[in-house]
């Protein structure tokens, strides 16, 4: 038998093989020109198009599950079409990675490309990244220093962090997290607080991101000024540290991180005291060592995926992009209760 066209390969139909859909099946379906999907998918300033009709294309373009081709489209808003992700050396716990991956997949829908860059003591790979791909922004946890903080503002384009302005949406964070650390504590009857600080010099902006949401959280409530010490990762200055503070009648100790509060924890034992009946402790990043840590750790946890959904609305509103449903930060924060409070 003499086939007039070569059949699809074995175990595909032509359903699976048909071409990917097209602007122009954009347009039939959304009965517009493909003019118009051009100037609504790539979000071309000076065309008056009517929100009903910008709505008609966008819903018809997720029913075919069209992308615009990512080298006109980069072309058309005039990028390259790359954001930074720039994953800390510390430790953090899952979120970092968990935002990154679902940044990949968010901005993708967009056809923007995420490039990951693991941070180095030198800051080498991400001064190198910003000159090679040219990207249209940066996006960290926390603030970045440094030479890459230097390659950034020199290159002129946004760097969006947890804190950062173009977050927003997320609210004031760190003062929701310290309203939610202070109310916890308060309603176990402590009213002195220390604030523990990592030695960790790339994490300090974080920390102090941390502390002012206690402090304006501890005013609020006619507390006394929080007091502040900073632990050394390797633990020798702990037990030092924690009878001070006990000394000093502190009765609970919120750290930056839960590494620290393991820390806090740490010293507690080598100084024969105990939590919390000595000096409560409490983290934030929620990580999953806390639940086995002696006692379980109380911490804060944060919902990647609001977190994402925000970052995403603010680098496309950075950058240019139509945004349709702003997100809101409802329960990005989450009190994870445990015994060490």
């Amino acid at each position: 038998m003499t086939y007039a066209h070569k059949p699809p390969p074995l175990g595909l139909d032509l359903v699976s093989v048909r071409a990917r859909p097209t602007k122009a099946d954009v347009a039939r379906l959304a009965s517009v020109s493909t003019a118009t999907v051009s100037y609504v998918l790539n979000n071309v300033e000076g065309q008056t198009i009517s929100p009903a009709t910008r709505a008609a294309v966008r819903k018809a373009a997720q029913k075919l599950g069209y992308r615009p081709n990512l080298a006109a489209r980069n072309l058309a808003v005039g990028g390259s079409g790359v954001v930074l992700y720039v994953v800390p050396r510390i430790a953090l716990g899952e979120l970092p990675m968990e935002v990154g991956s679902r940044l990949t997949t968010a901005l993708a829908r967009h056809g923007v490309v995420l490039s990951l860059q693991f941070e180095t003591d030198d800051d080498r790979n991400v001064v190198d990244a910003i000159a090679d791909l040219n990207p249209i922004a940066v996006t960290s946890v926390f603030p970045l220093t440094g030479d890459a903080q230097a390659a950034v503002a020199a290159a002129g384009i946004p760097q969006i962090h947890l804190g950062s302005e173009q977050l927003r949406a997320l609210g004031h964070l760190h003062v929701t997290v310290g309203e939610m650390r202070v109310d916890h504590l308060v309603s176990r009857g402590h009213r002195k607080l220390a604030f523990a600080y990592s030695d960790v010099d790339k994490l300090r902006p974080l920390g102090d991101y941390w502390l002012e949401g206690l402090r304006v959280a501890a005013q609020k409530r006619n507390l006394p000024d929080i007091v502040v010490g900073t632990l050394l990762t390797d633990g020798t200055n702990a037990a030092r540290v924690v009878t001070r503070w006990v000394n000093e009648e502190v009765t609970a100790v919120c750290a930056q991180g839960d590494e620290t509060a393991f820390i806090v924890l740490h010293g507690l034992r080598q100084s024969g005291l105990r939590c919390p009946q000595n000096l409560a402790v409490m983290g934030v990043d929620a990580r999953p060592l806390g639940a086995v840590s002696g006692p379980p750790l109380t911490s804060v946890s944060f919902d990647a995926k609001a977190i994402v959904d925000v970052s995403v609305a603010a680098m496309m509103a950075e950058l240019g992009y139509p945004v349709e449903h702003g997100p809101t930060s409802t329960n990005v924060a989450t009190l994870i209760q445990r015994d060490s409070t």
